[in-house]
């Protein structure tokens, strides 16, 4: 008998593999001997059971009779399991060993990790445990502070009030230099019309203090103007924006004026001529402003220092009316608003002019106006002086001229004069505004809100004014 087909595949394959063996045993099972010597019966079989013919007992088998009993298929399972035994059984240590290994680092990982846990919440704690005296003290320095603040703000609060009264009970010193007491070189020029002027209206009040004070919004830049029209009929707010400009801005309300996006609601008024300064007014329905000749202040020629004023009618958008301006060598009023040469006004007797020249370069002069023609009905020589002056406004015929610094601080009205010769200096109030440290570009009257309308560096400021009789004394 030859070698089964098991030993043909370990002797090929070393005992290596199931494949080698499963060709082995399909060559072997189409080899026709092999086939007839698997099924021929075994002689012993025959032998040990005593006789031929005769049906075994049922708990013994012959070799054939067995393998029938299995099925073809059984060797080639148990051919199967042997030749896979062995490898499956080494590769099964060297995966666990693997796995314990994993394990072990796994775990001594996280044996770190609870470490450093434990460690930082210890310092966590420990750090909170100093913080917390810290916080306290430092809450109560803060209680401290804001207390100490507060004191501070109430006293100052108090030291400015009176501050204010002493200032209002003292009032500053006449308006005059001592070159016009000796008649230096000083003296006004006796040319000039110092009439006293003829009130037209029954209005004797002055200022008593400048009550409140509330600032609107900022518009356009740092100089410009608005105002609203002391005579319409219209609650319509006007911004001229700029001091070499030629359209101005119109607001049907305060309301519309006041919107985030309030130049969307503006309708835009362009005149024919650009503006100068921030001395416009509107009056009446009207548009006055100083325009700059051909030839005007810094163009030469013979309208050197001289002004034009121009009526523009704002409805038909047209030029009702020009005029040169009477006086000669035209210099800025205001030492701290340097761009404007003429400033108009407007009060209960109507149109005025604050201007100064070159002849007498450190003092203001006021003149009337005719809103009609735009002639000079009166002229006057004041003692306010341009030094450090800023704007002016005119109240019942008074000339207020408000006094700053540079830089800017709180503003004040540290010079009056009354055109009509009621209110003396004595009996004048001289209050400074409220507590805002700006510098106004322009002021502008408006005597039937009594409200004052500013401009100071971008910010549109409204002013409630308080009145007294010019006869009572301050």
């Amino acid at each position: 008998m030859g070698p089964s087909v098991f030993d043909q595949s370990r002797r090929k394959g070393g005992g290596g593999g199931c494949k080698e063996t499963v060709k082995a045993f399909q060559s072997s099972e189409r080899d026709p001997e092999i086939r007839k010597r698997r099924h021929r019966p075994h002689p012993a079989s025959k032998a040990s059971h005593g006789f031929e013919g005769k049906r075994p007992p049922a708990h013994s088998y012959s070799g054939p009779t067995l393998q029938a009993a299995m099925g073809p298929s059984t060797p080639l399972l148990i051919l199967f399991l042997l030749s896979w035994s062995g490898p499956l059984q080494g590769q099964q240590h060297h995966l666990v060993e693997y796995m314990e290994r994993r394990l072990a680092a796994l775990e001594e990982r996280l044996a770190q990790c609870q470490d450093q846990s434990s460690r930082h919440a210890a310092e966590l704690r420990d750090f909170k445990n100093k913080m917390l005296p810290l916080l306290e003290v430092a809450e109560k320095e803060r209680e401290a502070l804001r207390t100490e603040a507060d004191t501070i703000s109430g006293r100052v609060d108090r030291l400015e009030r009176e501050v204010d009264y002493l200032e209002t009970q003292n009032p500053a010193l006449p308006c005059v230099e001592f070159d016009e007491v000796t008649g230096g070189p000083g003296t006004k020029s006796k040319g000039r019309r110092n009439e006293k002027y003829d009130m037209v209206t029954d209005c004797g009040y002055t200022i008593s203090q400048v009550r409140s004070m509330k600032i609107l919004k900022r518009f356009g830049g740092p100089a410009g103007l608005w105002t609203k029209d002391p005579l319409g009929p219209t609650e319509k707010i006007y911004v001229l924006d700029g001091t070499q400009n030629d359209t101005a801005f119109v607001f049907p309300r305060l309301r519309d004026f006041t919107l985030a996006m309030a130049a969307r609601k503006a309708s835009r008024v362009r005149v024919p001529f650009p503006w100068v300064g921030t001395g416009q007014l509107v009056y009446g329905g009207f548009l006055y402003y100083a325009r700059r000749p051909p030839g005007g202040p810094g163009g030469g020629g013979e309208l050197e220092n001289t002004l034009q004023l121009i009526k523009f009618h704002l409805a038909n958008r047209t030029v009702v009316d020009s005029s040169v301006f009477p006086a000669e060598g035209l210099i800025p009023p205001y030492s701290l608003t340097t761009d404007t040469y003429i400033d108009l006004a407007a009060d209960e007797e109507g149109l005025w002019a604050v201007y100064a020249t070159q002849e007498d370069d450190r003092h203001l002069c006021l003149a009337k106006l005719d809103p009609q023609t735009l002639d000079t009905e009166q002229q006057w020589d004041t003692p306010c002086p341009r030094e450090n002056a800023e704007a002016a406004f005119v109240i019942c015929g008074t000339l207020y001229v408000v006094y700053n610094t540079r830089p800017a601080s709180r503003a004040r009205i540290q010079c009056s004069f009354d055109a009509s010769g009621t209110l003396t200096p004595e009996r004048a109030a001289l209050p400074y505004f409220p507590r805002r440290y700006g510098a106004h570009a322009s002021l502008r009257y408006n005597p039937r809100e009594r409200q004052l309308y500013a401009w100071d560096d971008g910010y549109q400021i409204v002013y409630k004014l308080e009145m007294r009789k010019k006869e009572e004394e301050v």
